[in-house]
């Protein structure tokens, strides 16, 4: 019955059609959210890293260690993955063959970049996660010259 209503309206007030040349409008992407997420993965990996295991007959203190260690883990894997996400959809959908052209290692980098996410989600590495954070910042230098532009790298740490 809407399905009906809804055909209904269109024929009689039809739409005009719109395109775009990109999913979104202008300005949208940036890869700033890949950034803020890989950032957020780094820390994590510092905060396992640097975690001293308690003595081995303190059932309380091995409660809390192992419930903070889990979390850590639980938000090191979401954050790499969510700045996967971040940059492939900054790559699908933001970048264009002139791009390629401009910048014949595009595909590489973006490449290089997700493999990284995935190591920084299954391991604990600080490298790992520091060359993450080295390929997002070559990304993001990529990204702001094809507009143009000079915006400056920076993290929150």
């Amino acid at each position: 019955m809407l399905e009906t209503a809804l055909q209904i309206l269109n024929q009689k007030y039809p739409s005009t059609s719109a395109e775009a040349h990109c999913d979104g409008p202008c300005g949208v992407y940036d890869p700033a959210s890949a950034r803020i997420a890989a950032e957020a993965a780094v820390s994590m990996t510092k905060k396992i890293v640097g975690m001293e295991p308690p003595a081995a007959s303190d059932a309380a203190a091995w409660a809390a260690y192992l419930n903070t260690l889990s979390r850590y883990v639980s938000i090191k894997e979401e954050q790499a993955h969510l700045a996967k996400e971040e940059l492939l959809v900054l790559w699908t959908d933001y970048f264009k063959p002139p791009h390629l052209e401009a910048y014949p290692e595009l595909h590489n980098t973006f490449w290089k970049a997700a493999k990284l996410c995935s190591a920084v989600k299954v391991e604990v590495s600080v490298t790992h996660a520091e060359e993450l954070m080295d390929a997002i910042e070559e990304i993001h230098n990529i990204f702001w010259a094809t507009k143009n532009r000079e915006v400056t790298y920076y993290t929150a740490s």
